[in-house]
């Protein structure tokens, strides 16, 4: 994506996320050039009427405005600095939620893609360690300003001479050049720096992670990863040093090119007020005027060319994260379904999957049948595929092959946001987040049904150790953001995952080994109150334990990414050379013992 398309694409999110940014930055643009013009213009006729008729009012009229208009804009310039800085605070703070937001629309396939992996942490380094937004809001307006007040500028110096002015845009023309030629050098650098920078990036909060920390002390990790961060910041070091000397290179040559147009400029000014070989001779005021002009324009095209230089450098870095907001959200497709929220059956027909970046099937030609109220149990040695099988349902990802229909209907004709409402799952690695119990079982803040959370955690056992908490259902999970936040077991926190599946109500109810953190005993309660807890709900689930499947009025066997078998329990179990029979009776055997 060129700059221009990046430039357009901010602009374009600047505007949908504060207009009143885009208007507080043009007008913080024009009072700042409307003080340098009026500071240029007004103390000409000062020093003119100074050495001329020399009026006491025409004097005190100047001198006022000169005080008072200052005073203005000075006023002005603070309160849209105070606004500006509001603003970009709040600007770099709603792109980061739009980032999440993208991140959570998104399909999901794309985040267990490497491809897309690096780029969402490119995208988020740009964000959160280089400042990007801030940065590129406030040379934004610097750029701005300097364009206004050069344009300004230039029209102010033909009234002296448009020889003059062309030897001006000479110099810029020369300066873009020198621009150009350091820029390209500096894309270039920032494209192969950006990788070390982030491996850097990574290894630094790798030890600064708590979660880690165990890990980290416990096999004498601390020296290899300070070895590992001293390493790339000795690469960045590097880096960087190639990076200053060219820089230093650069800069050199735009001063001699600013000394060059200051010296001509002001030179030029000099002779006109002592000759009138190069054109009518000008008084002191106007000498004033045009050596006040050439002094901001200097520094107008020095800021100019600072500002461009920081913005391009910040499009560099924002690279790879207009690129994940340009993917398409799976949430805004039009053209969909709406969903009724009840599943009557469920058809997989000759599905076959392969994960991203993969030639390794998962599942081949997988086809089967659920109908409305079933309870399915699916059965099968570790990397069978059973979870695969479930991502596929949730629409995590597209199968390689095969359709899957819902109600007659391939699921993804379905519109995403109403489809996502008729299934509940709670996936083997769920997560219990820094919110109240009662926030992670609801998903809402401040809207839940107190009684029906209060009935779910009694249903699922928690109820003694929800009454034990001094907060009850308030009480927030881990410390990180409550000193008085709570830890609970892995079977406890796998419980309230449960109540959070069936506080959604929907139809569909998936669990992928939904006891696995359970004890036997605690096991052996969950599969007691199963059908209570999932009422006339479908329900399909997962376990490595063969007991659940009792429960359920049909097993489907995994073997090997293929469907082997789909029966009951007692009509399994009569295959004697079966899979599932074997798996059976050799945890059966375990129990007895």
């Amino acid at each position: 994506m060129n700059n221009y398309k990046k430039l357009k694409m901010f602009f374009a999110l600047s505007w949908e996320i504060s207009p009143a940014y885009m208007f507080i930055l043009l007008g913080n643009t024009l009072i700042s050039s409307a003080q340098i013009f009026l500071n240029i213009i007004i103390p000409k006729y000062l020093i003119d009427e100074l050495v001329g008729a020399c009026e006491v009012d025409r004097l005190i009229l100047f001198g006022g405005l000169i005080v008072l208009s200052n005073l203005l804009f000075a006023f002005l310039e603070k309160t849209m600095k105070r606004l500006l800085d509001v603003k970009a605070i709040y600007v770099k703070e709603k792109m980061n939620q739009t980032m999440a937001k993208k991140i959570m629309n998104v399909e999901f396939a794309h985040l267990e893609d490497p491809y897309y992996l690096d780029l969402k942490e490119r995208s988020v380094f740009a964000l959160n360690v280089m400042s990007v937004m801030q940065n590129l809001i406030s040379n934004i307006t610097i750029a701005f300003k300097s364009v206004a007040t050069i344009t300004g500028l230039i029209i102010i110096m033909l009234t002296l001479s448009w020889v003059l002015v062309v030897f001006l845009i000479i110099t810029i023309i020369l300066s873009i050049f020198a621009y150009k030629s350091f820029m390209e050098y500096q894309q270039d650098f920032y494209k192969q720096l950006i990788p070390v920078n982030r491996k850097y990036g990574y290894y630094v909060n790798l030890a600064g992670t708590d979660t880690l920390q165990k890990d980290i002390r416990m096999f004498n990790m601390n020296k290899m990863l300070i070895d590992r961060i001293t390493f790339y910041n000795k690469e960045i070091y590097k880096w960087d040093s190639a990076f200053s000397r060219k820089r230093g290179n650069y800069l050199g040559i735009y001063g001699i090119i600013n000394d060059l147009q200051a010296a001509i400029a002001y030179g030029y000014v000099g002779l006109r007020v002592i000759t009138d070989k190069f054109g009518t001779k000008i008084g002191l005021g106007s000498f004033t005027m045009y050596v006040s002009t050439a002094i901001s324009f200097t520094k107008s095209t020095v800021d100019l060319g600072n500002s461009v230089t920081v913005i391009i450098q910040m499009l560099n870095y924002l690279d790879p994260f207009m690129e994940f907001m340009s993917l398409p959200d799976e949430s805004k497709q039009k053209d969909k379904i709406k969903f009724s929220g009840e599943v009557e059956t469920i058809k997989f027909e000759n599905i076959s999957f392969k994960y991203p970046k993969s030639d390794k099937l998962v599942l081949e030609d997988v086809s089967f049948e659920i109908n409305k109220n079933e309870k399915i149990s699916i059965v099968g040695l570790n990397g069978a595929g059973k979870t695969t099988l479930i991502k596929l349902i949730c629409r995590l990802y597209h199968p390689t092959s095969g359709k899957i229909y819902i109600n007659g209907h391939d699921i993804f004709e379905y519109d995403y946001d109403s489809y996502m409402k008729g299934i509940a799952t709670v996936f083997q690695d769920y997560k219990l987040f820094a919110f109240s119990v009662d926030e992670n079982i609801t998903c809402d803040f401040q809207n839940s049904n107190t009684d029906k959370v209060m009935k779910l955690i009694k249903d699922v056992g928690l109820e003694e150790k929800i009454k034990e908490l001094p907060k009850g259902i308030g009480s927030m999970f881990g410390k990180a953001y409550d000193e008085e936040g709570i830890e609970m077991s892995g079977g406890q926190g796998q419980k309230v995952a449960i109540a959070r599946a069936l506080y959604k109500d929907a139809s569909l109810i998936i669990l992928d080994e939904p006891t696995s953190a359970l004890d036997p005993l605690a096991e052996a309660e969950i599969y007691e109150n199963f059908n209570n807890l999932v009422g006339d709900k479908t329900a399909i689930y997962i376990s490595h334990r063969m007991s659940s499947s009792v429960f359920c009025d049909k097993i489907l066997i995994i073997d090997g990414g293929k469907v082997s078998d789909f029966d009951t329990h007692k009509n399994l179990m009569k295959k004697t050379e079966s899979l599932y029979y074997k798996l059976f009776n050799s945890q059966a055997v375990n129990y007895s013992e």
